[in-house]
């Protein structure tokens, strides 16, 4: 049995995994910095210490990293890169601001882009965290720094992580990395790969 860390996992279920976790042989273990979702591990992802060294195959974690200050950037992929096994990998999916800068170019800075099932979601809440959430008083759901398929695939580069790919969806407007943590089996890497 494989082990994925579910960095801001959410409530349960709210979150889906991506589809690579979705199979039999993964085990979720969620991570979460808001004790009231219930995460397995309360914390934070630039401090993960109750995650041991090396104790995880891969990691998922979905429009998280924008919340952390830019200079906090390299101080999560760390602590991704030191949970993670020799050749384990994390999947990263975050908005990819410059598709997003595009629409706020166009003068849609507050039209819905696309609708989830919470609610409609505007460039204006992609750049600076969901409006709703943050009237809530949720404000470590501020999005604090972000990133293009470029400056992604550089920081991952600069936190150790090789290979590293980076796609862009620009109907999501979003990038999803994939980052290994040494070199990858060719199974791994074939299974990984169909699944973005």
């Amino acid at each position: 049995m494989k082990t994925v860390l579910h960095v801001g996992c959410g409530p349960r279920d709210a979150s889906p995994l991506h589809a690579t976790f979705r199979q039999p042989d993964w085990r979720e273990l969620r991570l979460d910095i808001d004790p009231e979702v219930k995460p397995d591990i309360v914390g934070s992802m630039t401090d993960m210490h109750a995650v041991p060294a090396a104790s995880v195959d891969a990691i998922w974690s979905s429009h998280n990293i924008e919340h952390v200050e830019a200079h906090e950037v390299a101080q999560a992929l760390n602590e991704f890169r030191r949970v993670l096994k020799p050749a384990g990998f994390a999947l990263i999916a975050t908005p990819d601001l410059q598709e997003v800068c595009r629409h706020v170019a166009e003068g849609r800075l507050e039209d819905t882009l696309y609708t989830v099932a919470a609610g409609p979601i505007a460039a204006i809440d992609i750049l600076y965290g969901w409006r709703r959430d943050l009237a809530r008083g949720r404000s470590y759901m501020a999005h604090r720094t972000g990133f293009t398929r470029d400056t992604l695939k550089a920081r991952l580069k600069d936190a150790g992580f090789a290979p590293v790919a980076v796609q862009a969806n620009q109907k999501a407007l979003e990038l999803t990395a994939i980052a290994f943590n040494g070199a990858p089996d060719e199974a791994t890497l074939r299974a990984v790969l169909k699944t973005l």
